[in-house]
């Protein structure tokens, strides 16, 4: 990691005042690009599964402070809630698949319901008051159709102050009332976020059935999906505040150094300029630097050389 990330995250004000990360549904794993702040940072990890609500503390798994909270994260002060088990885990929600909607494509048969359980439940302010926080730095959230209502459900000042916010909603009819990805969109158009990226991702417009058929299911059959146009279904979003309204010198290192993980050098260029502007620190003349250094490094990449020779190409012979 370059030592300039290392200069923030020993910067007072951040050793003092941490980065609070927030993940839901980290049942696989915790968001692999925090691995480089992690030693400096607050994350809260919701897991859910079948024991009773408790809040672990870990010191070992890399982070400064880990909290995994095994609990499903909602947007009504309920202390259980309903629960659908999905033949994948991956799958499964407190909303109900739609089944019907959902036997055109390939991927189908995870959504199967096999059971339906209660779990412990908590919202997020519950949960930030329980652990003496009062602030969500980067906010990731994959909940199964809920997304956007967990963020919504966040008071207006903690809300607002999210750095970095990043879902993971649907195109298709996948959940009963699910968050859509248009919904998403349509809420933080206008708001204190633009979106910095998106990834889509899909399935194939087969049934389960007819592609059995082709072939049966292994490897052979994985290899045949594989090889298959795959269809959007959901997307990855990530959105950075737009620091319009954010005031404080440790917000602004955060946000550079986050915008900076992100690749969003432009941006962090912006920020680090309005910082020293703001500040009057060294610091921020630092960071400027850092930027655009890296924006002029990516002159010469292969990506950006290909899309030299494409404009080239348009205009030389108008393809």
């Amino acid at each position: 990691m370059p030592d300039i990330f290392n200069r923030i995250l020993r910067d007072p004000e951040i050793v003092n005042d941490p980065p609070v990360l927030i993940d839901i549904g980290a049942s696989e794993e915790i968001h692999p690009i925090w691995k480089d702040i992690a030693a400096a940072s607050v994350c809260i990890a919701f897991d859910a599964d079948t024991r009773d609500f408790n809040i672990s503390i870990k010191e070992d798994k890399g982070y400064r402070k880990l909290y995994k909270l095994n609990t499903i994260v909602t947007d009504k002060d309920e202390s259980q809630t309903d629960f659908y088990l999905t033949e994948s885990p991956y799958c499964s929600s407190t909303l109900l698949p739609r089944e019907k909607e959902l036997a055109d494509w390939a991927f189908a048969d995870k959504f199967k319901v096999t059971g339906q359980t209660k779990l412990n439940s908590i919202t997020l302010s519950k949960a930030l008051s329980e652990l003496g926080l009062n602030k969500i730095d980067w906010y990731k959230s994959d909940s199964q159709g809920t997304d956007l209502r967990l963020f919504k459900s966040l008071p207006d000042p903690i809300r607002n102050n999210v750095l970095v916010a990043e879902f993971e909603p649907g195109f298709i009819d996948s959940y009963q009332g699910e968050d859509k990805l248009y919904q998403v969109l349509q809420y933080l158009d206008g708001s204190d976020f633009w979106l910095s990226g998106m990834l889509v991702k899909g399935s194939k417009r087969i049934t389960p059935a007819l592609l059995n058929s082709i072939t049966p299911p292994g490897l052979v059959r994985k290899l045949t999906e594989f090889s298959m146009k795959t269809s959007p279904g959901w997307a990855e979003l990530c959105f950075i505040n737009n620091f319009n309204n954010i005031t404080s010198r440790r917000d602004f290192l955060l946000g550079w150094l986050f915008s900076s993980f992100l690749g969003q050098h432009g941006f962090a260029f912006g920020l680090a300029e309005k910082g020293n502007e703001k500040f009057q620190d060294k610091i921020f003349t630092q960071l400027r630097d850092y930027s655009v250094a890296k924006i002029k490094n990516g002159r010469f990449t292969p990506s950006a050389i290909a899309v030299y020779f494409g404009i080239l190409k348009q205009k030389l012979f108008g393809v």
